[in-house]
């Protein structure tokens, strides 16, 4: 696997467009924001539903909390000593306790016909249009796409590496050598921008952008198989609505069916250790026919990029 992702950086240079102008014009769909208190955008049936069970259900518990806050409030102003100096000497309510059993049955029996539903979409994986197996591994994603061969032997496969300051590129059309500069991993400065820029990413990607993505064309239905390397990793897309451990020794499934053209990043979510943090998941979805050229390309060079849209 890293002699092809080293044949693939290799056979970047290859290519006759300059090392900038290789980005996939795409539009940035999924990422998070500063100071966001939002889901992402929902690009996937997944993501729709379990937004909207969030919503729904956070109307639910924002009006109980309401109504035992007021009647909490009430009991304090209507029965403190003062007010009701002689308590009642009742020890119990038949109705009032029937009422706060049922009524809390049936809002859970509300909230589980909606969120059953959810749960058993997510978990009852379709026929894959597109099967891809990955591997978390401390701390970068492999990825195999095992009905894309590359020789008669070996299917695609590729390591997906975070970008910042000290990775170091090997395309000899990056015009940096064997001295290019080079800057702490998780520092953002001009040779970081430079790099992500090489990539195809602004600097806002920072620490969120792979030098290899995950493409796969838009509308078709997309089956991960994922297991870990080394420790328990965790493989998330919020905007596909999806989470899956990555355990070793066990293989894991999601799906999900990409509805928008864009760029979307993940996250590493199970602590794996010291550079979990910086874990990055890149997937760009992209039309077929941009797919299938891809997939050529590929194939044929090991070159992973994108040419255009």
């Amino acid at each position: 696997m890293a002699s092809f992702r080293a044949a693939a950086v290799a056979g970047l240079g290859a290519l006759s467009l300059p090392s900038f102008a290789l980005a996939q014009a795409l539009e940035t769909v999924g990422a998070p924001e500063p100071r966001g208190t939002e889901h992402q955008f929902a690009a996937t049936n997944i993501a729709r539903d379990m937004q909207w069970l969030d919503h729904m259900i956070l109307i639910i518990i924002t009006a109980i909390v309401i109504f035992v806050t007021a009647l909490l409030l009430y009991i304090i102003a209507r029965y403190n000593r003062k007010a009701n100096p002689v308590p009642a000497t009742f020890t119990h309510n038949s109705p009032l306790e029937v009422a706060w059993t049922i009524v809390p049955i049936l809002i859970l029996v509300f909230i589980g016909s909606f969120s059953l539903p959810a749960l058993f979409t997510q978990q009852e994986i379709p026929q894959a249009d597109i099967t891809i197996k990955v591997t978390g591994n401390q701390w970068y994603w492999s990825y195999e796409y095992p009905d894309v061969k590359v020789s008669e032997d070996e299917t695609l496969k590729f390591d997906a590496f975070r970008i910042d300051g000290a990775m170091k590129i090997d395309d000899p059309a990056a015009g940096w050598g064997d001295d290019q500069p080079m800057a702490p991993a998780q520092v953002m400065n001009d040779v970081a921008v430079k790099k992500l820029a090489y990539y195809g990413y602004k600097k806002e990607d920072f620490l969120l952008a792979t030098d290899n993505a995950v493409v796969i064309p838009v509308g078709k239905t997309i089956v991960m198989q994922i297991t870990g390397a080394d420790v328990i990793h965790g493989w998330v897309m919020p905007a596909f609505g999806v989470q899956q451990s990555a355990v070793p020794g066990r293989l894991g499934q999601l799906w999900f069916t990409a509805e928008r053209e864009g760029v979307y990043f993940g996250q590493c979510t199970t602590l794996c250790g010291k550079d979990h943090a910086y874990m990055p998941i890149t997937v760009k979805v992209v039309s077929q026919a941009a797919y299938d050229a891809w997939v050529a390309q590929a194939s044929s060079t090991g070159n992973l990029r994108l040419a255009s849209n």
